[in-house]
């Protein structure tokens, strides 16, 4: 007699209903780190707090209890201009994804609520702002309908003195309060500590389920460079390692930006400007090229980037020092989100500490305020002077234990620590001996002269030659003069002052002078790291094998022309690393097409036959 097995003993996905939903639509096999966790805990119910890197899969830890709970799953995300690419995203995956914000009409926005409320959605974005606190024609719809879930994206907007801090997040504690039995999900890409126990407390989630995955993104180099022409260094960053590739560049100023942009272009680079300052249409239209076109560059503030989900970002350059190692670590993560190789890329010089400084002391708020900007930035001043392994000196912000990487500027050329002392006494005296004998304040450039014995006009209009450190720092080049003074304000050794950033002592300088203290200084590397040394750490590529270099280039083809017949982003289809894999094993039939990661069953369905055609064309 036959036996007729069933088919659940065969195969564990059927066994296992939020594996079975991970490969039926997602199209991977397995749950990557705490993901599984999350994701029961919150399909039994539970309320849960996650901080996850950026591209360690957080989405998911929402989207599969959407899916097996009954109900629809309501995000609260703050980016009302990326919810469309969100929603097509989820939609090419099967799911049946919706959103109410004010970018629609009456007639998109009814058609939005009838589909919640028949529970023809899976999932709905909504901005914290149409929750009004409970008050708004939003929380009243939600009200009327079934809920599986509360996804609190982008978590750390509620901490008060973070760098995305929103003011409408503070009012999110009302979902507890009006809907205590539906569970809330909380996440983050970036959160210390201190920023981690304000989420708790501030969305009544102490008593959730904690999870804090790993911040390490080894894909990503971390490498930071004395700015010297920073133009000029970013364009030789583009055209020897990264020409071609799609990256974003951070300006401190909205004026940077559009001369960035200008000066790449002139140089032939595809760039585009995005800050506050650019109308809303413009900056949709930026947005919207970005994402769904191949090897544009991005030169922004830091007003662009949250929830940018383009996974072929190859870099992330900053051209001015960020003002938290948390907003440093949140920008450079937007790089490698398909786990390939990618750079993070810093220019930092004299000019940026002595800014930074001075907008702190002219920030509103009160003390208290002031001492946590402080205290910020002198943990990004550390990152930046370390001549320990970048990446452990960021991970141990963040608390975690970590090893040298082998893959960071430091690692890869380590830099030298050398004495300092007397330097930092020639020039500190040298401030003091301005201050006290004329009462006079003067920037960096006037004490470095001093010091270097320059008879320059200002030297002379002020007789400042008759000082007694006149010319007794030429052992030291203009240049390292300027290290010196970068690197006492980054060890708080040195202040500055007043409108113009003039230097000036503090009380960590006396013990300096009287030589009770000894100062040590990172001396940089003769060579910069560069590109061909890089690939040799650990996050080198893997290289496609020549047989599948041809094939993946058809692929890629067939995903660009797509997208655009659809007028979705090409990572909507497919990402890179989808791609890749299919041109490397060569899939013949559609049965094992499904067997790639990322190829879940409606991709399979809708795509399937064409992307075989593309590959064995």
């Amino acid at each position: 007699m036959d036996v007729i097995e069933d088919p659940a003993l065969q195969d564990p996905a059927l066994q296992d209903p939020a594996l079975e939903v991970l490969g039926r639509v997602f199209g991977y096999d397995a749950f990557r780190g705490p993901q599984r966790e999350v994701v029961d805990h919150v399909v039994a119910g539970g309320d849960a707090l996650v901080l996850m890197p950026t591209g360690g899969g957080k989405s998911l830890c929402y989207q599969v209890p959407a899916l097996l709970r009954d109900g629809v799953g309501v995000v609260v995300s703050p980016l009302i201009a990326l919810m469309q690419d969100q929603v097509d995203t989820l939609r090419t995956l099967g799911v049946r994804a919706g959103f109410l914000n004010s970018s629609q009409d009456r007639a998109e926005r009814r058609a939005v609520e009838e589909a919640f409320l028949a529970e023809e959605l899976d999932l709905l974005y909504v901005a914290p702002e149409s929750l009004g606190g409970g008050a708004s024609p939003t929380a009243r719809l939600l009200e009327r309908g079934r809920i599986a879930l509360f996804a609190i994206d982008e978590a750390h907007c509620v901490a008060q003195w973070g760098h995305d801090f929103r003011p409408d997040y503070l009012a999110l504690s009302m979902l507890h309060e009006r809907w205590p039995d539906v569970p809330r999900i909380a996440l983050t890409a970036t959160a210390t500590r201190a920023t981690h126990t304000e989420i708790s407390t501030r969305l009544q989630l102490d008593d959730a389920l904690h999870v804090v995955a790993g911040f390490d993104r080894p894909n990503i180099q971390y490498r930071i460079a004395p700015k010297n022409e920073p133009r000029k260094q970013l364009l030789d960053l583009l055209r020897t390692e990264h020409p071609g590739d799609a990256g974003i560049v951070y300006c401190l100023s909205r004026a940077s930006v559009e001369k960035t942009a200008e000066f790449l272009v002139g140089q032939g680079i595809a760039a585009l400007p995005y800050h506050a300052g650019l109308d809303q249409r413009t900056r949709a239209l930026h947005q919207s090229r970005f994402l769904r076109e191949d090897g544009l560059v991005m030169v922004a503030t830091i007003a662009f980037g949250m929830g940018i989900d383009k996974p072929d970002v190859r870099f992330v350059a900053h051209l001015d020092l960020p003002k938290s190692v948390e907003g440093y670590y949140q920008e450079t993560g937007r790089a490698g989100r398909d786990g390939l190789p990618s750079t993070a890329w810093l220019a930092y010089g004299l000019a940026d500490v002595v800014q930074q400084r001075k907008m702190i002391d002219s920030s509103e708020g009160d003390a208290a305020h002031r001492r946590v900007l402080s205290a910020q930035l002198d943990a990004m001043l550390a990152l930046c002077e370390t001549v320990e392994c970048r990446r452990v000196r960021l991970l141990a912000h963040f608390g975690q234990e970590s090893s040298p990487c082998g893959n960071c500027d430091t690692c890869l050329n380590p830099p030298e620590s050398w004495d300092a002392t007397v330097p930092a006494q020639m020039l500190l005296s040298t401030v003091l001996r301005l201050q006290r004998e004329r009462g006079q304040s003067f920037g960096a450039g006037q004490s470095i002269d001093i010091l270097l014995g320059k008879r320059t006009d200002k030297v002379a209009q002020h007789s400042h030659d008759e000082l007694t450190t006149f010319g007794i720092g030429t052992d030291l080049s203009e240049g390292q003069w300027r290290g010196v003074v970068r690197q006492l304000l980054a060890q708080g050794l040195l202040a500055v002052q007043g409108e113009y950033g003039t230097l000036a002592l503090n009380e960590a300088s006396g013990p300096v002078l009287r030589r009770e203290r000894e100062v040590l200084m990172r001396r940089e590397p003769d060579r910069p790291v560069r590109a061909a040394r890089a690939r040799g750490g650990k996050a080198a590529a893997p290289e496609l094998p020549a047989s599948a270099a041809g094939a993946f280039e058809r692929l890629r083809a067939w995903r660009a022309a797509t997208a655009k017949e659809q007028g979705v982003p090409a990572y909507v289809v497919f990402h890179d690393a989808t791609l890749r894999q299919i041109a490397t094993e060569e899939p013949a039939t559609l049965s094992a097409l499904g067997t790639i990661g990322g190829v879940g069953a409606t991709k399979l369905e809708r795509f399937g036959d064409q992307v075989l055609a593309a590959l064995h064309g």
